[in-house]
């Protein structure tokens, strides 16, 4: 086992970025498995960040949105919390040099965005948030003595002795072959290491992004909360792309329709908010649409037009990748795996139930999203949890003495997940986890993954995604209601006797749940 005295940050994205900055000058290791930057899903999120930024709105008002999104579950202090320390995380990203946009009186420009009262989404160049603050944070990283960055390395699971995390497991990427495991003993273990969208045939992610963080944490013996919760984005960019490009919804906020083949639009019928409906209500439509062959688009012809190109560059520019001509034609869509509002359970401080681990970011499950997450809550949840984790840390350890880079030599022979073993999983959590669930489906997946997990039991990898994939399904099987992102097709109504988190450990996905 290799020791550090540094606190080890397993992600490299705004989560993992903005508590290594805020642990400085305590010595911090930032595990990044591709070049800083590249591969997280923070450089891809296109809406912003939601905060009462506006005099004429309130933390009080966008925790209420929260709470109402979240269709039950969401822990209504834990909206407070984020809500209330929302503005202030704005003023710091604008102070380290985020460039949101801004009117000519200096005040911000708010994008409204779905289930939002009002227009609250602080914006950068339109729909180039998460590229443009992570830029920043990057350079903020690049100037902070106390932070080492390293790169194509991966996390691969946990140590936990005598109950405590000790340490964590990584290996090396060169040319996509993977090491052989090393494991790195470190006084503290942040994990910022991104969701489980990956693990969808369709999805908006990243595609190295596929629950591999909560499965270590789960395998590793961390209660896990809400796995059950997938929220699906109702306007991917349905062009045989993977991942699919997003359509933000910012798009649909300034004015876009979704529109069948037929030209009709289909959102009026479907909820008094229309195409600016929860997120869920959304994604189900596009779904049915599909499922029907009516091939569901988004027209921003009208609304927007040809002031496309510059304010939303990133749409525009994956309308030329996929030869589509937005000005003359409406964007096809499909409902895609976008976020997870589950993972590993944390508190306030974003601690797990095992010592020495502590958690940000859409790897964890604050309590925030309950069953819905409120649009542009996600970054902000990041920002605000790794700050408070930052916090914690420091407070747990004893003062600490700048510490020299650490250099690693890793191993060949490592055990990469088989890319048709992968694709399998993808494609059954699709079909029967994803955007409608029945109870038949749900066991049938549980039966299929514990087939992926005898093919490979030497890949780390593997395991650390089936683990979160039993983890959906089972919670998703127990759940037998429908709730936010959660829907049952044999159990479509909601039970107001369920309205409460899930919570469960991996130890308890092994017997059916019936």
């Amino acid at each position: 086992m290799t020791g550090t005295d540094r606190v080890v940050v397993v992600g490299a994205g705004l989560g993992g970025l903005y508590a290594a900055l805020a642990l400085a000058p305590r010595p911090v290791l930032v595990l990044s498995p591709e070049t800083l930057g590249e591969g997280a899903s923070s450089a891809w999120a296109q809406g912003g960040i939601a905060a009462a930024m506006d005099p004429s709105d309130s933390p009080a008002a966008h925790a209420r949105d929260t709470c109402a999104a979240g269709a039950g579950t969401v822990d209504a202090a834990i909206a407070d919390l984020v809500t209330q320390a929302a503005p202030a995380h704005i003023r710091d990203l604008a102070a380290r040099g985020a460039p949101f946009d801004r009117d000519r009186s200096g005040a911000y420009v708010l994008n409204m965005e779905a289930a939002h009262s009002v227009a609250r989404v602080v914006r950068v160049l339109g729909d180039q948030a998460g590229r443009r603050i992570m830029e920043v944070l990057i350079a903020a990283i690049r100037a902070t003595p106390s932070v080492q960055v390293m790169e194509r390395v991966t996390a691969q699971g946990l140590v936990v002795e005598r109950g405590h995390v000790t340490a964590v497991e990584i290996a090396g990427l060169d040319a996509g072959t993977l090491s052989r495991p090393l494991a790195l003993h470190a006084p503290a273990v942040v994990l910022a290491g991104g969701g489980a969208g990956g693990l969808y045939a369709i999805t908006t992610n990243p595609l190295r992004i596929r629950g591999q963080v909560a499965g270590l944490a789960a395998r590793a013996g961390a209660l896990m909360a809400d796995m059950e919760f997938v929220q699906f984005h109702p306007t991917a960019m349905d062009v045989g792309l993977d991942p699919a490009p997003l359509a933000t919804e910012a798009l649909r906020g300034a004015g876009a329709r979704l529109i069948n083949a037929q030209g009709v639009p289909f959102m009026e019928d479907e909820h008094p908010l229309a195409d600016l409906a929860p997120r869920d209500i959304v994604a189900r439509a596009v779904f049915a649409q599909a499922q029907a062959g009516l091939r569901p688009m988004l027209d921003t012809r009208h609304a927007i037009g040809a002031e496309l190109t510059t304010r939303f560059p990133a749409v525009a520019g994956a309308c030329a990748q996929a030869g589509i001509d937005p000005l003359r034609q409406p964007i096809p869509v499909a409902a895609a795996a976008h976020y997870h509002m589950g993972g590993v359970a944390t508190d306030t401080q974003g601690r797990s139930s095992l010592p020495g681990l502590w958690v940000c970011g859409e790897a964890a499950s604050t309590g925030l999203h309950g069953a819905n997450r409120l649009a542009s809550n996600g970054v902000l949840e990041a920002l605000v949890f790794a700050r408070r984790v930052a916090e914690d840390v420091t407070r747990a350890l004893p003062a600490c003495t700048p510490a020299p880079p650490l250099s690693l030599r890793f191993q060949p022979g490592g055990r990469a997940a088989a890319p048709q073993t992968v694709a399998r999983l993808r494609a059954l959590m699709s079909t029967h986890a994803g955007v409608r669930r029945t109870g038949d489906g749900l066991r049938r997946a549980l039966d299929a993954i514990a087939q992926l997990e005898a093919e490979q039991p030497a890949s780390p990898d593997l395991l650390n995604m089936c683990a979160t994939a039993r983890m959906i399904t089972t919670a998703a099987l127990a759940r037998r209601e429908s709730r936010g992102a959660h829907w049952r097709d044999d159990y479509p109504q909601s039970d107001p006797q369920q309205a409460h988190r899930s919570q469960m450990t991996l130890s308890q996905t092994q017997p059916e749940v019936t």
